[in-house]
């Protein structure tokens, strides 16, 4: 059997920091996993900047509501449905999660949560468990599942490595070249060939 484990963000909804940059013009929150490999260096300044700033969880909440799945992940989703389980495993937030979940039927979620305090400021953020992408995928090894994975960035390089097959998903150039060995892919069509392939459907 089957799990399909998926990044979310850059897989099948918009970058939210990306998006946080651009609603508060702040150029350096445009900066994600897809150019830093070191997540806690990327989320240290990042909360640092938040600070600075004066942007609390509520402000970038406000921006989450106003996005939508990416054209045609919805889509996807809804043609798994009856293959394999689906499991998103994103280095995202729950407190960050919950209207793009909505918007995609509530698929199941395994991320990360912040620290928030009294006026609404994240204070810091707290790791599900370190290389918490890759135990996802060797947890569902150890039930003998096998796990096909999706990913688009760095820190998705070592869940896509465990995986029985693993899948770069409209990755930016850097990854590509520093990864030639994972295949990569632009549409959601092809996720579904390869995955129709590994479950002996297509």
């Amino acid at each position: 059997m089957y799990i399909i484990c998926s990044d979310l963000e850059g897989v099948l909804v918009p970058e939210v920091w990306i998006n946080v940059a651009e609603k508060t013009g702040i150029e350096e929150l445009k900066l994600t996993t897809r150019d830093i490999n070191d997540y806690d260096v990327l989320m240290k300044r990042r909360l640092e900047i938040l600070s600075q700033h004066g942007i609390s969880i509520e402000d970038i909440r406000t921006v989450i509501s106003g996005l939508e799945p990416l054209p045609g992940a919805v889509d996807f989703i809804n043609w798994l449905h009856g293959k394999a389980q689906l499991i998103i495993v994103s280095d995202t937030f729950r407190e960050f999660a919950g209207p793009l979940m909505k918007k995609m039927g509530w698929p199941p979620l395994l991320c990360h949560h912040l620290t928030i305090n009294r006026e609404g400021m994240i204070t810091d953020y707290n790791l599900r468990q370190p290389e918490a992408k890759m135990k996802v995928v060797e947890a569902f090894q150890k039930l003998n599942f096998k796990v096909i994975a999706i990913g688009d960035s760095y820190n998705d390089i070592q869940m896509l490595r465990k995986a029985e097959r693993g899948t770069l998903f409209r990755p930016p150039q850097n990854v590509i070249a520093d990864n030639r060995d994972l295949v990569a892919v632009k549409t959601y069509d092809d996720l579904m060939e390869i995955i129709s392939e590994k479950l002996g459907t297509g």
